[in-house]
């Protein structure tokens, strides 16, 4: 087996400024986040660590698309593709919060913006590029400037990709836990394909990669943990933050795509580490996230209504550190 680069998982310079299947996000839910901080704070905390610029070699993208010659509604087969990739990742303070009139009461939302760039990590193609905004959405306030009870999701992030989507994803509080992340199994097998389906439909996903779990790539992250574990990394702290579509958001597409391959949800866990290596002392931030976005295309297997389609889980993982 090849020996672990140490120096895969270090920081270029200095230390830091600052059950489960197809759902990430809800077991993750049911802790509940550090009560030493209020809840605009355990944001901004979160989004003071996240500030600057991010790489990850690590990542790896995982997704179903229609076959050549398939239509929309047909019960066509797939093409898999699971490729690697590296990435950038900067996150820059957007300035002073804007506020949101609403009468009797006021929000002050507090922003990042973000860039991504995400390129094959064999050939330096590039693959794709999004920017958007992580906004804190905490500090609600009325007339006599007396804090409001927190919304129910009090974190967004919102994105755009020139695919021709745009994205609206909601999360509860960053949540704040000592030591390394308890990362879930996912699976990016669709969920239901219908009945009866041809012998070995699925059989693309059961292909042994020996650098990547296909079927569960979550397990490259904590494999990520135990090869720096091994090494003499430790996790000091995680912070770990839940966002969804469907936790009040959206996601919008142009009409080829909702067509053709229609984006119908977007979940995305992160998690920001603390890490120290006990080799050195040096400690430095690690990031590690995975992001599910549901693709609907082709008719179920034993269905006629032209709505009833697959639903494919995209999935992209990566293991990032400061820089």
């Amino acid at each position: 087996m090849k020996k672990f680069d140490i120096n895969e998982f270090q920081r270029l310079s200095g230390a830091s400024s600052k059950r489960l299947r197809h759902d990430p996000g809800q077991a993750l839910l049911e802790k509940t986040p550090s009560a030493s901080l209020t809840p605009e704070q355990q944001t901004t905390q979160f989004f003071n660590d996240l500030q600057g610029d991010w790489f990850g070699s690590k990542g790896w993208n995982i997704i179903a698309v229609p076959s050549q010659g398939s239509t929309p509604t047909s019960k066509g087969d797939f093409k898999l593709l699971v490729a690697p990739y590296a990435e950038t990742l900067s996150f820059i303070d957007a300035g002073a919060p804007a506020r949101n009139r609403g009468g009797s009461v006021d929000q002050f939302v507090a922003a990042l913006k973000y860039q991504q760039r995400v390129f094959n990590r064999d050939t330096g193609e590039g693959l794709h590029v999004e920017n958007g905004m992580f906004m804190n959405l905490s500090e609600i306030v009325n007339n006599n400037n007396q804090n409001q009870p927190l919304p129910e999701y009090s974190v967004a992030r919102s994105g755009t990709i020139p695919h021709g989507d745009s994205i609206m994803l909601l999360s509860k509080l960053p949540l704040t836990e000592a030591g390394a992340p308890d990362i879930p199994d996912i699976s990016t097998l669709p969920p239901d394909i219908g009945s009866p389906a041809p012998l070995g439909y699925l059989d693309p996903y059961l292909v042994p990669n020996p650098e990547i779990n296909v079927s569960n790539p979550n397990a490259n992250l904590r494999r990520d943990l135990e090869l720096q574990a091994g090494e003499g990394f430790e996790i000091l702290q995680t912070q770990t933050l839940i966002l969804d579509s469907n936790n009040a958001g959206a996601i919008n597409n142009i009409p080829f795509i909702v067509h053709h391959a229609n984006a119908t949800r977007m979940q995305a866990v992160f998690w920001l580490e603390k890490v120290r290596n006990n080799n050195t002392g040096q400690e430095f931030d690690q990031l590690q996230y995975t992001q599910i976005i549901d693709l609907a295309f082709h008719l179920k297997f034993g269905q006629e209504d032209p709505t009833n389609l697959i639903t494919w889980p995209h999935v992209t993982i990566n293991t990032m550190v400061k820089q």
